[in-house]
């Protein structure tokens, strides 16, 4: 990662060709460019864009542009689409999209007026330092007959290719949210994924590292326990909560799964495909919360993902944080997971509970993963459905008799939910029975979406 953050910053300082273009909008051109030139995960890119110390003001506006933009994909694209004749460059298109996404902020006014003759100028200056003159005076004409284009009205109900243009998702994925939840909760998510996310932070001391301990003023409680609203300009005041683990960054629907497996006090639980650690987290403080309430010993979380150092090195990292519950780390496939490798680790064979959190399509958070809805095909879900039965079926291994199994997903999909589920009781026949299930949709939750059931192992 280091080696990669090196690298990004020497080509960011090689593209830059002048100090003055040097700054968050400049930034968010080229790392798009980058991304549209060989789709990076954009968390990735931020990340190992070399910000420095201090930058937190650039970096965030940076991240609104670079985000915006790739938010608002389609609908951006189909308006520069309807001016442009040829195929831009690269770097072309990426300073039109992030001036077209500043324009779709400000709204419809010609754009001699107001902030839209800003946003045309401002743009045109940075297209004279990273573009040709041919093509500073080209983005000038574009710029100034896009202002003034109605492409910011909403289209009819339900029309798939229209909806699919103007919120920026894939036509076959708006068709299927239509065959699955019909055309008003289609039309809620399609809204809801195109509204950038407020930051939330559960408050880990009330439960997890120091007990009783109250949050800070500046954080704004919400409906869901434990959790708050992260405001803006108090970074150097979180940057400390998250180091300690008093505070760590996740939705409200990382907790349905934990919360329904129920840790009690003394269990040693297996947290399977468990990187980045936000579940293994949650599971260690209820396990601490149950062990004050029953004054017992806490029991243990014994986390597993695959020998990936970057998705290791941040397991690792938020384990550390974790305090009053024993806690194991195995580097490891689940599905080549074995009681060979469990037993070198001087850990159980069989377990009371187990967490399996599966790789999935994803669609349950793509107003977070912005760039999610571009990188998956219409043939995924169905391959992450294979994949995430033979997980099930090798979690399944695991579980002792009478014990208790959840599958989740951070998908709205019925195949990787419903779907997966009843394949493996058919696969299992009696020796697993379902129990109770949950299911986050956004449109009536209000947070991400995320599925988890509950399997019992027969005794």
């Amino acid at each position: 990662m280091e080696c990669q953050t090196v690298y990004l910053k020497v080509v960011l300082m090689k593209l830059l060709p002048d100090k003055e273009s040097e700054g968050p909008w400049s930034t968010a051109v080229l790392l798009l460019e980058r991304w549209l030139g060989r789709h990076v995960r954009l968390d990735a890119l931020m990340e190992d864009a070399g910000w420095e110390e201090g930058a937190q003001q650039d970096r965030a506006r940076c991240q609104h542009l670079l985000f915006g933009v790739v938010r608002n994909l389609g609908r951006i694209d189909a308006a520069l689409g309807a001016l442009v004749v040829r195929t831009p460059r690269t770097r072309l298109r990426a300073l039109l999209l992030v001036a077209g996404f500043e324009l779709m902020e400000a709204g419809i006014e010609p754009a001699g007026e107001g902030r839209a003759a800003q946003i045309v100028h401002h743009a045109v200056a940075q297209a004279k330092l990273l573009l040709s003159p041919v093509e500073a005076r080209m983005v000038n004409a574009v710029l100034r007959r896009l202002a003034g284009a109605p492409w910011l009205r909403e289209p009819a109900p339900a029309d798939t290719s229209e909806w699919a243009r103007f919120f920026s998702h894939p036509a076959w994925l708006v068709r299927r949210w239509l065959t699955a939840f019909g055309a008003e909760a289609t039309h809620s998510l399609l809204r809801w994924n195109q509204t950038p996310p407020p930051i939330y932070g559960r408050w880990r001391a009330a439960a997890g590292a120091e007990p009783g301990a109250p949050p800070p003023a500046w954080l704004h409680p919400t409906t869901w326990p434990g959790f708050h609203v992260v405001p803006a300009g108090h970074w150097a005041e979180v940057q400390p909560l998250l180091a300690d683990g008093r505070l760590y960054l996740q939705d409200p629907a990382t907790v349905v799964a934990p919360e329904l497996l129920a840790p009690a006090a003394g269990e040693c639980i297996l947290d399977l495909c468990a990187a980045p650690g936000g579940k293994s987290l949650v599971l260690a403080d209820l396990l601490r919360a149950a062990a004050m309430a029953g004054a017992v010993a806490p029991g243990r979380v014994v986390a597993v993902d695959l020998p990936d150092e970057c998705r290791i090195g941040r397991l690792r990292e938020n384990l550390a944080k974790i305090r009053g519950t024993e806690v194991a780390l195995v580097q490891a496939n689940v599905r080549q997971l074995s009681a060979a490798l469990l037993e070198a680790h001087h850990l159980p064979e069989e377990y009371p509970a187990v967490l399996l959190d599966v790789p999935c399509s994803n669609t349950g958070v793509m107003r977070h993963r912005v760039d999610a809805k571009w990188r998956l095909r219409e043939g995924d879900i169905a391959r992450h459905a294979a994949l995430q039965l033979t997980l099930l079926t090798a979690a399944a291994r695991f579980v002792a008799p009478g014990g208790r199994l959840v599958y989740s997903t951070c998908s709205l999909e019925p195949e990787e939910n419903e779907g997966v589920v009843e394949a493996f009781l058919r696969e299992t026949g009696p020796r697993f029975t379902p129990g109770p299930a949950r299911h986050c949709r956004p449109w009536e939750a209000g947070c991400d979406g995320a599925g988890a059931f509950l399997l019992r192992k027969n005794a």
